[in-house]
């Protein structure tokens, strides 16, 4: 007994300490508001940030001389309940200003910032606060690599506990840490986040945008969530150099940031070696491709289909969901490109959603390797990735991801259907929710919101979200009856 409760107190301590350093995040909106002279805002913004400091606070000097050692089990609450308090705590800046009156629509709108999809409920964006539209985008760069990842950068105090918790929350069927220290990998990722927003925010500016309106897209750019301040997106702006700006660092944010770990220490051997990159570099290439040729009759200039053709493509593949064009306006053969590519999403170790690109090239390989012991019963053949052989484990965990995914598609598809919704609209909800993607067609494509879901949709579509972010895996773990038997 005394264990566990020792380990409901360290549970508790760490929740506060992640929610006390999203309440310190606010303090960027807080700013806003007084710059903006929105002082009507503040209060929804500065009150919490105390409360959660000072809770946290209690927590820290009532647990100083305890010792922080984390199980398996103990790491799998705290990402779950740490995902779902935060994203409960980010819907109180919405709802308490008034900009959201409803509760459930302010949580989903957190919720769906934090885990980077980027769906919204509001019509009318750009009558909002700016500084509820920087909260907005800055959510999801929280978000997109992870608060518990941000935690352990910042507190040592978490040791060993620290490797549970990425692995319990981070992206791609293969957890690992290219330092010996997890909280110096953690530094060195956020780091390199932090380098890649200043840059895209520098070269918003230059390009034509204030400097609020280029940092809050540079938050979600880099965390390919999608939320603008504008209603109309990033078209709103009808930049070419905006638009080039923009699907640059959607690119780069799709891509496994290790390799940039990769690049600062010049192992160019091990960027040559990443098949996922490989494989990501070529889904882009060949989709940009096809869409340019296919959508050349409707902008009737190369260069037009290109811009066009190219920001959506890696608008939906990374899961950031911005718009130009309204895609569902496209021909048909285009329309299904951009549908099979919402099964697909990013690199592993990105900000993206999406099944991931490294779990299609396992299950490819796989696949291969079944043919040939079917055609050669005596032959001996393995999966290799990154030129070696990968552990039975890996494909094991790639399969229980696809069932659990197509399952939980399936379901969500019924429920849509259940509450009204077409076919169409139902299938890529589901799709975009559990994959984090943002828009998706019909009454659910990148011109309309979510404002008109009925409640018991948005509240299930709340629950998929955070379980597509967690990867599937935390959440279905959390909710076993055997996972809570001693």
């Amino acid at each position: 007994m005394k264990n566990q409760n020792s380990m409901v107190f360290i549970v508790f301590k760490v929740l506060s300490i992640i929610l006390a350093i999203v309440g310190l995040s606010f303090l960027l909106p807080a700013a806003v508001a007084l710059y903006c002279r929105e002082y009507s805002v503040l209060p929804s913004f500065l009150i919490p940030t105390g409360i959660s400091i000072a809770v946290a606070a209690a927590f820290m000097i009532a647990g100083r001389n305890r010792k922080n050692s984390l199980s398996i089990r103990a790491s799998f609450v705290i990402v779950a309940t740490a995902w779902i308090g935060t994203c409960i705590f980010g819907a109180i800046p919405f709802y308490a200003s008034g900009a959201i009156p409803s509760l459930v629509d302010a949580v989903f709108e957190s919720v769906s910032g934090f885990t980077t999809t980027g769906a919204t409920i509001l019509s009318e964006i750009e009558t909002l606060p700016r500084s509820i539209n920087m909260w907005r985008c800055l959510s999801h760069w929280l978000g997109g690599m992870g608060i518990v990842v941000l935690t352990v950068a910042l507190l040592p105090l978490l040791g060993i506990g620290g490797f549970q918790l990425v692995k319990a929350e981070t992206t791609g069927p293969e957890k690992g840490k290219f330092t010996q220290k997890i909280t110096t990998t953690a530094k060195i990722l956020w780091f390199i986040y932090m380098g890649l927003t200043a840059i895209e925010t520098v070269l918003l500016k230059i390009a034509g945008m204030d400097f609020i309106d280029a940092l809050s897209h540079s938050f979600s750019t880099l965390g390919t969530g999608g939320f603008s301040t504008r209603n109309a997106s990033i078209a709103a702006y009808d930049s070419a150099a905006i638009d080039t700006i923009v699907f640059t660092f959607m690119f780069l944010a799709g891509i496994n940031f290790t390799l940039y770990y990769y690049a600062i220490i010049r192992n160019f051997t091990g960027i040559k070696n990443s098949t996922e990159f490989k494989v990501y570099l070529g889904l882009n290439f060949f989709a940009i491709a096809a869409i340019t040729i296919l959508e050349l009759p409707q902008y009737g200039s190369f260069l037009q289909s290109l811009r066009y053709s190219s920001f959506q493509v890696s608008a939906i593949l990374t899961t950031t969901g911005y718009a130009t064009w309204d895609y569902t306006t496209w021909n048909n053969a285009s329309q299904v490109i951009i549908l099979m590519l919402f099964f697909i999403g990013g690199c592993s170790g990105s900000t993206s959603g999406g099944v991931k690109v490294i779990r299609w090239v396992v299950l490819y390989k796989q696949l291969k390797s079944e043919m040939m012991k079917t055609i050669h019963p005596h032959g001996i053949f393995s999966v290799r990735l990154n030129k070696e052989v990968i552990r039975p484990e890996i494909i094991y965990t790639v399969s229980a991801f696809f069932f659990l995914y197509f399952l939980l598609v399936i379901l969500t598809s019924f429920i849509g259907a259940l509450f009204g919704m077409d076919i169409m609209t139902a299938f890529s909800g589901a799709v975009t929710m559990v994959g984090n993607v943002g828009p998706g067609f019909n009454m659910l494509g990148p011109s309309c919101n979510c404002g008109w879901l009925a409640t018991p949709v948005k509240c299930w579509y709340c629950l998929v979200m955070i379980a597509g972010r967690l990867e599937l895996f935390t959440i279905a773990i959390f909710t076993t009856i055997a996972f809570w038997k001693k």
